[in-house]
């Protein structure tokens, strides 16, 4: 089983990169991040047609996630995150998907930083370890993936020194982090490349791809119950070389069944 998440900042805009992506990839389970669109204004019958269903959390202009199935087989359980009732920003959908709790989100920036967005962030970030605990109690295997907005380690970013005060690398981001996965969640992409310098996103200025001046903020945390089926994980790094693509590239892992 391949499962991807893929940051695409701006499902309309970059419609005809994601339908692309799909068809020579074939990912069994999608997730998407970033769609800037409101719950209409999804193109529901474009992704039917490239072979997925979908569900999907949508927000105009802003924000916005998905999850898209081959199978079909997507059974909504959640879309926000529990712990504030009043805040609407759609960063978060859930769905059991061919067995497996898949956790869809898109974790607040936080800049500019310190300020009302790093607070924000760091709140979204204690009910977001909050529910990840509670899922770890439910006798399901578990995948929390998407854009996080956080380089775990100096490893994670092109020249760590320039990224001290931003909201994406401050200490208390990467303890908040760090509290996550010390609930015995597994960073998918670093098990599988631990030591190895692989970005997951790259500036659209100062030709940050072309020099392979990036940053891993996408991540697969997987529960107990995955890590041992992990066989592989990657980053499709030629798709942020397309023609008007997003700014992220493609994350995946692949499961045995």
């Amino acid at each position: 089983m391949k499962i991807a998440t893929y940051n695409v900042n701006g499902v309309n805009g970059r419609l005809p990169v994601l339908l692309r992506w799909l068809e020579e990839t074939t990912p069994d389970i999608v997730c998407l991040q970033e769609l800037k669109a409101p719950e209409e204004k999804f193109p529901e019958q474009a992704i039917l047609d490239a072979g997925y269903h979908a569900i999907w959390h949508g927000q105009k202009s802003w924000n916005g996630v998905a999850i898209l199935s081959r199978s079909g087989d997507i059974k909504e359980r959640r879309r926000g995150l529990p712990g504030d009732d009043e805040d609407l920003h759609s960063r978060y959908i859930e769905a059991l998907v061919d067995g497996i709790v898949v956790g869809c989100l898109y974790l607040p920036n936080g800049n500019p930083a310190p300020g009302p967005k790093l607070e924000y962030k760091l709140r979204w970030f204690e009910r977001l370890t909050a529910h990840a605990a509670t899922l770890l109690t439910q006798d399901l295997p578990v995948v929390l993936t998407g854009d996080y907005n956080v380089m775990p380690t100096e490893l994670d970013a092109y020249k760590p020194e320039r990224w001290v005060d931003d909201a994406l690398f401050r200490p208390e981001v990467r303890a908040a982090f760090h509290q996550l996965t010390d609930q015995g969640w597994t960073d998918a992409l670093r098990k599988t490349h631990p030591g190895e310098v692989i970005y997951t996103f790259f500036d659209y200025f100062r030709n940050a791809y072309a020099r392979n001046a990036g940053l891993r903020i996408d991540h697969f945390l997987l529960s107990p119950k995955l890590d041992g089926r992990l066989l592989a994980a990657g980053v499709d790094h030629n798709v942020r070389g397309w023609e008007k693509t997003s700014d992220h590239a493609p994350v995946w892992i692949e499961l045995s069944e």
